[in-house]
């Protein structure tokens, strides 16, 4: 399964807005990607790219922003923020909020910065040291010590689509079960509307591209008798032999 780069562009308007060479990237290794993960039919490749477009914004968003004010940190952590006056001091500091919000959970390390460190990144958004880590094991990529590769036009698909199936998707997908796809992936069912639309257009998209026909070679035509090739020779020798002695 091959992604075109064309239509990446086209459904990714901006895709390459933060990671310059972000589309040609995926488009190029995606037929060795899909295949590693087993990721063989039409329907299972849309379920992957709707997710990872909505995770990361279809490229727009490659890196977790956490510079969130005290009225939304309420919203997204209610637990960790019940008043406005727990999260203003968190409000334009991304780094402190990270490290408050992902320490001491996912992998991470409590009075670390690995919260800040282990954000959400790449096409599925992996996140903490242990998400990290997953990563790290199915690719062999050092993205502990290197989490920017996740980024990485080369590796962006790969680290995506490995932690799409090592997260548990694939059973969900073989099913179209986008519901089950979005709770392995997201642990809740955040942005399930948006997800459904992103799976509706990959879905047609690579559909039409599975249903291309091949260009075949147009038929031989039959082969002539021996007798009438015979024949025609002997006329064609014949009509030689009129034109020499005319």
């Amino acid at each position: 399964m091959q992604l075109d780069e064309a239509c990446l562009r086209r459904l990714w308007p901006r895709g390459d807005s933060r990671v310059p060479g972000l589309i040609a990237g995926i488009a190029r290794s995606s037929s060795d990607v899909f295949a590693r993960y087993g990721i063989a039919t039409a329907d299972l490749a849309a379920h992957a790219m709707a997710q990872i477009s909505h995770e990361c914004g279809a490229g727009r968003d490659v890196v977790e922003n956490m510079n969130y004010t005290a009225a939304r940190m309420m919203q997204v952590w209610p637990s960790r923020f019940p008043t406005l006056a727990s999260a203003q001091p968190y409000a334009g500091h991304p780094r402190a909020l990270a490290n408050k919000v992902y320490n001491g959970r996912m992998g991470n390390r409590i009075g670390s910065d690995d919260g800040w460190t282990f954000r959400g990144r790449g096409g599925a958004q992996t996140t903490g040291r242990e998400g990290y880590q997953r990563v790290k094991q199915a690719t062999g990529l050092d993205v502990i010590a290197h989490p920017e590769l996740l980024i990485d036009p080369v590796h962006f698909l790969n680290c995506a689509v490995s932690d799409f199936v090592n997260c548990g998707c694939l059973p969900y997908a073989r099913a179209d079960d986008v519901v089950g796809v979005t709770r392995r992936l997201n642990g809740g069912t955040i942005g399930l509307a948006e997800r459904k639309v992103w799976l509706a257009t990959w879905k047609r998209e690579l559909a039409g591209a599975a249903a291309t026909p091949a260009i075949a070679s147009p038929p031989l035509a039959p082969e002539m008798p021996a007798a009438k090739r015979s024949a025609v020779a002997s006329i064609i020798a014949a009509v030689i032999a009129a034109f020499r002695r005319a």
